[in-house]
């Protein structure tokens, strides 16, 4: 354990920031899952009203530093043609 009073306050900061990005970062994958299994129930309403909140979800997490920007924009890029392409097939069907 720390000694130094600069290494125990290093140590109270990085277990302060741990729990922080943990939190952040299961509210992210949680809200990823849950349009992903929209989509999967092929509900093309509700993932695309899902869809914006989940964007916005993960440019906050770029901003918090949880997200590389690069990993940011594949997920956005795969989600977004994820419910786009459910808008074609059921639009197809009818």
């Amino acid at each position: 354990m720390a000694t130094h009073k600069s290494a125990i306050k290093r140590h109270s900061q990085s277990l302060k920031r741990r729990t922080a990005n943990r939190s952040h970062t299961s509210r992210l994958r949680t809200e990823i899952k849950r349009l992903r299994t929209t989509a999967a129930g092929k509900d093309s309403a509700a993932a695309r009203s899902l869809l914006p909140a989940t964007l916005s979800l993960i440019d906050r997490s770029i901003q918090k530093g949880v997200l590389h920007e690069n990993t940011a924009a594949r997920y956005k890029s795969r989600l977004t043609r994820l419910v786009n392409s459910m808008g074609k097939t059921a639009a197809g069907k009818k």
